[in-house]
């Protein structure tokens, strides 16, 4: 249970990041914004990592794999 947990939220991660990037790339945040935005999300994956070690998951075992689909998470 805890891994699906920690698999919906990676993916909320890295959905953040991907638009967060996006945001960065169009210019609109501050640069003020951009340094408060990457802060926030080394935290996060920092956090993520931590809670990986403190339930035993590896991360590589959040990547569900959705058949045809592919897996769930994006690839960097």
């Amino acid at each position: 249970m805890v891994a699906l947990v920690l698999t919906v939220v990676e993916l909320l991660r890295q959905l953040m990041e991907r638009q967060a990037i996006r945001r960065v790339e169009q210019g609109d945040p501050s640069d003020e914004q951009v340094e408060e935005i990457g802060t926030t999300l080394m935290l996060l994956d920092q956090r993520m990592k931590e809670l990986c070690d403190q339930h035993g998951v590896r991360p590589e075992d959040l990547d569900l794999d959705l058949g045809p689909l592919g897996t769930l998470l994006p690839r960097d």
